[in-house]
């Protein structure tokens, strides 16, 4: 539940540094409610599975007095998992604490091989070694904190116990006396709950980090193309209530350039005698941002118009210099990204080459034009390439289930149902082999 709680949440991590305590401050706010945990608990199993199968299980020796024998010499070695089965799980929520995982019934069989030897009375060597089988049967309570470390989640198991109620020792073919398999059965029921407990809960720790750092590059690489990317590191440690996980990111949109599509403004300004050249320039990167009324993009743009004099030799340039600010409302549904349109706003800054009365004309069938013709194709055309894009990333391999996009004044809010991410699950337990 750990691990998996940890995909969801990594999600939408990055890395940048934290603030200090539960930042507000944030572009995108994700709550993972609690019926949406119990979902990701279904595929716990498969993560301490995997658990138990990472740990390495170091070899146990020691010497212990014995009556009549003496010094007894042990050793426990090549100790490996033969079976592993576990029955079920349940997850709480501990308010502005913790995540507590309780596993039940874990059912293990661990091999390798007893040496021991001992001197006799008569100053007689005697050294054996006999393959052993543990069956075990173990209850896991793993109480997990999560933390933001530079803009990432972090987990940290503090309280990870484990409960035997079970753990028998049999030695290959019942050959030999009674007295060691008491001797060991008694030494192992101690010495291996031990090492147990510290190999397994510091492998869960381990996984749930490797887990969050796998996820969260897959995240980066879902939100990034190119140059264009989104700084979507975690504000603060993720909260913890009673009834939900909240994490908040920064949800920056972060590019190295921006080329306009010339072919589209071509067909924006279509109305325009068909000898007429136009290029459209970015002036500044544009900056987004989340309000109430919707996402708002702000940019400046310069527009170039070329115009051939009669004599077919010489040209005559109109440049318009305007800053341009667009709100849209942006919905996902049967894996398709939609954007629609709520505002738009031209405000001139500088026009060159005409007279107050023209440039007022050509401004007005401009703003017309790019209002009735320009906005729905160049947003039409987003949808299908963002869409493509997220499909290409991965996105469409989700089970995303009646999500919404709601726009706040300094953040956005998603909320949807869904189904287990199986597939990240099972690359990254592939990657992990």
């Amino acid at each position: 539940m750990l691990a998996a709680t940890v995909l969801t949440l990594a999600l939408l991590g990055n890395a940048h540094a934290c603030s200090k305590g539960t930042s507000h401050e944030a572009g995108i706010v994700c709550r993972i409610t609690k019926p949406a945990l119990l979902v990701l608990n279904q595929e716990t199993a498969k993560v301490i599975q995997t658990a138990f199968q990472r740990a390495s299980y170091p070899d146990i020796t020691g010497e212990k007095a014995m009556m009549l024998l003496g010094q007894v010499k042990y050793g426990l070695h090549n100790i490996q998992i033969s079976h592993l089965s576990i029955a079920s799980s349940q997850v709480e929520l501990v308010e502005a604490k913790s995540i507590d995982v309780s596993i039940q019934n874990v059912s293990v069989v661990f091999k390798g091989t007893l040496k021991y030897g001992y001197t006799t009375a008569w100053w007689l060597g005697i050294d054996q070694s006999i393959d052993f089988e543990i069956d075990s049967a173990i209850d896991l309570q793993i109480n997990t904190q999560l933390t933001c470390d530079s803009g990432r989640v972090r987990t940290d198991a503090p309280d990870c116990y484990l409960s035997f109620h079970k753990l028998l020792l049999h030695l290959q073919g019942e050959r030999e006396p009674g007295w060691i398999k008491q001797l060991f059965t008694n030494f192992i029921s101690f010495t291996l709950k031990l090492v147990l407990k510290g190999q397994i809960c510091k492998e869960i720790n381990v996984i749930s980090n490797i887990m969050a750092d796998f996820v969260q590059t897959r995240a980066a690489s879902i939100l990034s193309d190119g140059d264009i990317g989104v700084d979507i590191s975690l504000t603060g440690d993720p909260v913890i209530t009673a009834s939900y996980l909240e994490s908040h990111h920064k949800a920056v949109l972060e590019t190295r350039g921006f080329n306009t599509n010339q072919e589209i403004f071509q067909e924006v300004v279509g109305g325009f005698p068909s000898q007429a050249q136009v290029t459209v320039h970015c002036l500044k990167m544009p900056k987004i941002s989340c309000q109430n009324k919707g996402v708002v993009v702000n940019s400046s743009v310069m527009v170039k118009f070329l115009f051939p004099r009669p004599d077919q030799e010489h040209s005559v340039a109109y440049t318009f210099e305007e800053d341009i600010m667009t709100t849209v409302q942006a919905s996902y549904s049967k894996k398709k990204l939609f954007l629609s349109l709520l505002d738009f706003q031209i405000t001139p800054k500088t026009v060159s080459n005409l007279t107050e009365s023209s440039s007022k004309s050509v401004q007005s069938f401009l703003q017309s034009v790019i209002t009735t013709v320009g906005i729905p194709e160049v947003m039409s055309r987003l949808e299908a390439v963002f869409t493509a894009l997220m499909n290409s990333k991965g996105l469409s391999l989700f089970d995303i289930i009646n999500p919404e996009i709601i726009t706040r004044d300094g953040f956005l809010l998603l909320q949807m149902d869904f189904g287990f991410p199986e597939h990240l699950l099972v690359d990254f337990l592939q990657s992990l082999s």
